[in-house]
């Protein structure tokens, strides 16, 4: 990595023209998200570094015209966009099945492959720090990443089966990974439809309070003809009892992650595949972000293959989660592209508050490697779209086995620099949101 050496009033500067860019136009029509996320964000270098993709690829701007292990295909492949330690979790998926994989599509896109790796690197340094680790302990943890990445991209790109290489399920994961799945397997529907909802004249309806906000006859209007419009997204196979879909109620939403301020969203809850009260699904329609990813890919035409942000996030999370949501897709809401899918009740971010010992810290992060593979090995001509034709697996595998010796370098050396640039500029960033030198707050 090569950042320019600047010192804390220019790169403050700086900071302060690529937010701008980002979030200008939200941050100004949603002053007080804003400052509710600039402050989760100020809490730690973590907490700065989730919430700054942005920053990220920006100082990553000149891998855009080539890299270590980048050429044609390899930077041309479906990413994650955000790939940090804590994007990682539980989910139910379209068979039914717990699995443990990467969350969270909203920033994805097309790009270089080793932008999602060098994010996680990064991240692992960040955690390592946090959690007291010596620079030699937080290299052995790169390297752990990069060896379990490599092995596993080698394994799918020489043909393993299924079985040689199984999802993170409650059969397979070990330690953390599988605490996780069993907690989401403890959880169910029913609870969270008590957490979010009430009976009212023998029908389920959303309940006061909690972050819900009531509908004007002309926002709900609105909202259900966006809907209306999703359910034309839909593979025919979600289809297959229309009155899963009949909508029971609809409510706005405030106060949705880190990532996603100053949004608008909605919940809408629906009859679902039975007719029993505690089967009902409550869906969301959030209105989909620019992924900073795309800012730095020079390429047309991706930008033409969109229909627009929501259409882009469907898109890329099919390509890169096997058996996704089968409520997922896609709508339009006063001219912006709409994310929709499933509030799910089995959803559990991994929590590496307790994860402590360095040995199970590696085990995880080696799990975390393999899962990242397994996602970018997802993504290739079997995902059924036009926009990488080509086997992910074995182009990144042909890249690697280029140079051996030095992949592990490449991202140990990157985390190293970016853990510390990372630090530094969450403390520009609190002197910068505390002092009030943010524009618009």
């Amino acid at each position: 990595m090569s950042v320019p050496q600047l010192d804390d009033e220019q790169r403050g500067d700086e900071i302060l023209a690529v937010f701008d860019t980002a979030f200008g136009e939200l941050l100004a029509a949603d002053p007080a998200a804003f400052r509710v996320k600039f402050r989760k964000m100020a809490a730690s270098a973590f907490a700065f570094y989730r919430g700054t993709a942005c920053l990220f690829y920006h100082d990553l701007e000149g891998e855009r015209r080539g890299g270590p292990y980048l050429d044609e295909r390899t930077s041309r492949v479906w990413i994650h966009g955000d790939l940090h330690a804590e994007n990682f979790g539980t989910y139910m998926d379209a068979n039914g099945r717990l699995v443990f994989n990467v969350n969270d599509f909203d920033e994805a896109y097309v790009g270089p492959f080793t932008w999602d790796l060098k994010r996680f690197a990064a991240s692992v340094a960040l955690i390592g720090y946090a959690k007291a680790f010596g620079d030699d302990q937080i290299t052995e943890l790169v390297r752990v990443y990069a060896a379990a990445y490599r092995e596993r991209v080698r394994a799918l790109a020489t043909g393993a089966k299924s079985d040689e290489v199984p999802p993170f399920t409650l059969d397979t994961a070990q330690g953390p990974l599988l605490d996780a799945l069993r907690d989401a397997r403890a959880l169910t529907r029913f609870g969270l439809l008590e957490s979010m909802t009430e009976i009212r004249d023998f029908e389920r309806r959303f309940a006061p309070g909690g972050g819900s906000v009531e509908l004007d006859a002309a926002t709900r209007y609105k909202v259900l003809a966006a809907f209306d419009g999703y359910l034309e997204t839909l593979p025919d196979a979600s289809l297959a009892r229309p009155d899963s879909y009949r909508v029971k109620d609809v409510v706005g939403r405030r106060g949705i992650g880190i990532g996603s301020a100053g949004l608008p969203s909605y919940n809408i809850l629906l009859e679902g595949h039975t007719d029993a009260l505690e089967n009902d699904v409550v869906i969301y329609i959030k209105q989909a972000q620019t992924p900073a990813v795309s800012r730095h890919v020079a390429d047309q035409a991706l930008r033409d293959y969109f229909q627009h942000e929501g259409h882009r996030t469907v898109i890329s999370q099919r390509a890169l989660q096997d058996n996704a949501d089968p409520w997922l897709g896609w709508t339009e809401l006063d001219g912006a592209g709409q994310l929709v899918a499933e509030v799910s009740p089995y959803a559990v971010d991994l929590d590496w508050g307790d994860i402590d010992d360095p040995e199970e810290v590696a085990a995880v992060v080696a799990d975390l490697g393999r899962a990242t593979a397994t996602m970018h090995a997802a993504a290739d001509e079997t995902s059924g779209e036009s926009l990488v034709p080509f086997s992910t697996e074995r182009a990144i595998d042909a890249a690697i086995a280029a140079d051996e010796d030095g992949f592990a370098d490449v991202l140990v050396s990157f985390a190293h620099d970016y853990g510390a640039r990372a630090r530094a500029d969450h403390q520009i960033f609190v002197d910068l949101f505390r002092n009030g030198r943010i524009p618009g707050l």
